[in-house]
């Protein structure tokens, strides 16, 4: 039992693309969506391609954060037919950038579309979460070398990797084809590829609640690489945003504007 409870819109699209479009990035959000997360999203100038029909019940996540743990248990509504949709979709995607922030069911599907994108100049990135299923995969290697930024977390990049420890992990990163990005919570994250190796650490604020931090990261990063910046400075961006975004409860009400981004940062227009 609890005497604490919070409701908010949420999921690693919606926040990632909120927390983008409060730095100043055209954002367009395509998922399953309630009447609650619409008027947010609008509230917040993202664009939304809707894929939820009126009868459909959108999905539903409670959250069990703690200071030492988290838990979710989800109810699915619209998310079980929602990849079929999205691949339908995918000829209306229009964009420099796209960000998948789901789990693939069949990593074959996917292949070909991230490589049209790739061959039409667009750059990807993907967060899978937590999802053991992949590596029963066979095309989820293929998978992950037609992407263009893997961004996991501290407990994500090993089990992907097939590896025991983080730094066993990282190593086996650096040889992938493509740009690997680990957010490593209060430590900050890092960014490993076959020409770079750096880490940067995080600010330090007091944490009301982490649920999304991870996602809120994913657009400030993102943001970053879209404005151009140095590795350093993306990861940077990340981290500030990720750190603001814990001191409200939820994934949304804590993240920064763009006047909230320190000269120190370099943002530019």
């Amino acid at each position: 039992k609890t005497s604490r409870f919070h409701a908010t819109i949420g999921g690693g699209a919606v926040i990632a693309a909120v927390a983008a479009a409060r730095l100043g990035v055209r954002s367009r959000v395509m998922s399953g969506l309630g009447r609650a997360a619409l008027a947010r999203l609008r509230a917040e100038r993202v664009a939304v391609s809707n894929l939820k029909r009126p009868a459909e019940p959108h999905a539903i996540t409670a959250a069990l954060s703690t200071r030492a743990d988290r838990s979710f248990v989800t109810f699915n509504g619209v998310n079980d037919v929602l990849e079929r949709r999205l691949l339908d979709a995918r000829a209306r995607l229009r964009a420099r950038h796209v960000h998948f922030a789901f789990y693939p069911r069949a990593c074959a599907r996917w292949v070909p579309v991230l490589r049209d994108l790739r061959a039409a100049g667009v750059t990807t990135s993907w967060d899978f979460g937590w999802n053991e299923g992949l590596l029963d995969d066979p095309r989820f290697p293929d998978l992950l070398a037609s992407i263009d930024y893997v961004l996991l977390n501290e407990v994500e990049a090993p089990l992907y990797a097939r590896q025991r420890s983080l730094e066993a992990a990282l190593a086996a990163w650096r040889a992938a084809p493509h740009h690997t990005v680990v957010k490593l919570g209060a430590a900050g994250s890092c960014w490993v590829s076959r020409e770079r190796d750096v880490r940067v650490p995080a600010p330090r604020v007091r944490a009301v609640d982490t649920t999304g931090a991870g996602d809120a990261f994913n657009g400030g990063f993102l943001c970053g690489v879209l404005r151009g910046l140095a590795p350093r400075e993306c990861l940077r961006l990340g981290n500030f945003v990720g750190a603001r975004s814990t001191r409200r409860a939820g994934g949304l009400d804590g993240l920064p504007a763009r006047a909230d981004v320190p000269a120190s940062l370099r943002l530019p227009a």
